[in-house]
């Protein structure tokens, strides 16, 4: 009898250079779930919902990327805080216990990695660096650059991060971006909280903004952040203080990366972060199976390194 293969997969388009498969197939042979598989499906906007209702049962989970992370929203429910602020989801979970109730469709959870990937990411690098930890650093100032979707998830994390670190009573939050404004959503996310400011500003003399920032999160495509790279090579007086994160890992290490590490600071790719929230995701697809081949050892502990080192070959 032919062994039932379990699925997962990434959707967006494009998707060719997703490296999803890479990192969760590491997840499930470590795990030893040999009959799981993840794959990659170029899936537009308009496909989705043909997508979704060409699916059976051996289904669990998918990851969403651009730009698929708002669409997928009326297909599910939000069960996180991130996905239901944010109202953008990269992880949707399948259960088919009530399918023949509901059409054959099966209840669908969604769940946003990306602000936890981004604060594992940020505690790592503090961890491997000589200097202290994450907890143990006054984070006052975060600057995101960008204001798409992908910033959402930035502002969210910066915001958490400030609010477990900082010594003052209130932080700052800037956003520089070409477009200041184009996204209500971010002005939403901290609507209420008020120990977080939120200043939005454009990208012109964008140095001057990041030289006292505590947390930088890049969160702008492939070489749109070289002309910032260029601006901080240009001035030599430029000292940052704070850990960068650039969301891109293509090219690798950014214009960007090289620049801030130059001045002598700290600067991490997106792989970080999309190791991380993977981790995550892969957690949330396997379920039960998953913490079955555990057998009791702690997620982070199996399937950080198999991961990172599959992904290092990748790139």
């Amino acid at each position: 009898m032919a062994q039932t293969v379990n699925h997962c997969a990434v959707l967006g388009k494009p998707i060719a250079h997703s490296l999803s498969p890479v990192l969760h197939n590491a997840a499930y042979h470590a795990l030893g779930l040999d009959d799981w598989e993840y794959g990659r499906h170029e899936v537009g906007e308009t496909d989705l919902g043909d997508f979704l209702n060409g699916l059976d049962p051996t289904w669990h989970g998918l990851s969403l990327t651009m730009p698929l992370k708002k669409t997928i929203q009326p297909y599910g429910t939000p069960k996180d805080a991130w996905a239901e602020r944010l109202n953008v989801a990269n992880t949707a979970v399948f259960n088919w216990a009530d399918a023949e109730n509901n059409g054959g469709r099966p209840a669908i959870s969604l769940y946003n990695t990306d602000v936890p990937g981004i604060l594992y990411a940020f505690g790592h690098a503090c961890d491997v660096d000589s200097g202290p930890s994450l907890e143990e650093r006054d984070l006052a100032h975060a600057v995101v650059i960008g204001n798409g979707n992908t910033a959402a998830s930035a502002v969210s994390a910066a915001a958490v991060m400030i609010a477990g670190t900082s010594s003052s009573s209130r932080g700052t939050i800037t956003v520089a971006a070409r477009h200041p404004g184009k996204n209500p959503d971010l002005t939403r996310i901290i609507a209420g909280d008020d120990t977080i400011d939120l200043c939005e500003t454009t990208l012109d003399d964008i140095a001057e903004t990041l030289r006292d920032a505590d947390i930088v999160i890049s969160t702008i495509p492939g070489h749109a952040a070289d002309a910032i790279a260029q601006q901080i090579a240009a001035d030599d007086m430029f000292r940052p203080k704070g850990i960068l994160l650039d969301v891109v890992y293509d090219p690798r290490p950014s214009a960007l990366i090289r620049a801030w590490r130059e001045r002598g600071a700290m600067a991490m790719g997106g792989e970080e972060m999309l190791l991380y929230q993977a981790i995550l995701q892969v957690r949330l697809m396997t379920g039960s199976q998953g913490e079955a081949a555990l057998d009791g050892r702690d997620w982070m502990t199996v399937l950080e390194q198999p991961m990172r080192e599959a992904l290092e070959e990748a790139l």
